[in-house]
């Protein structure tokens, strides 16, 4: 009976430590919309998506940070990235960013995914575009 008990306190223990790793590690996507909004955690990593909008990349000379602002149509959320940027990454293109709000509610993005050719789009980043066209249109 000790052993049936002692195994069973193991399996809830690592289940519990399972789910505590799950819950931290788990990232949640954002459109700029629900950002704007306040829905957007502002204590921890997260995903951005939309289009880059046009005529907003910004290079910071003699360094790799870049500024430009990532829009659903609805709302427009501007971005810092500081790195090298994936080839296919242009004005006017799907892109998904993860990273952070800082205190001046501006996204501060540790990575930049890009679509990979021109027909595809982050399934997220296209729900939220087609979601923010259908409010546009009421």
């Amino acid at each position: 009976m000790f052993l049936i008990g002692l195994v069973a306190t193991g399996v809830s223990i690592s289940a519990f430590l399972a789910l505590q790793a799950f819950e931290e590690n788990l990232l949640f996507f954002f459109s700029p919309a629900q950002v704007a909004a306040g829905e957007a955690p502002t204590d921890r990593t997260f995903r951005i998506g939309g289009m880059v909008l046009e005529d907003s990349i910004q290079r910071e000379v003699g360094s790799l940070t870049l500024n430009f602002i990532v829009t659903d149509y609805t709302a427009a959320i501007p971005v810092s990235y500081t790195g090298v940027l994936p080839d296919l990454f242009a004005e006017n293109q799907g892109v998904v960013a993860r990273g952070r709000l800082d205190s001046q509610g501006s996204f501060i993005a540790e990575e930049i995914l890009a679509k990979h050719d021109e027909n595809y789009m982050s399934p997220e980043v296209a729900e939220a575009l087609a979601l923010s066209k259908e409010l546009k249109s009421l």
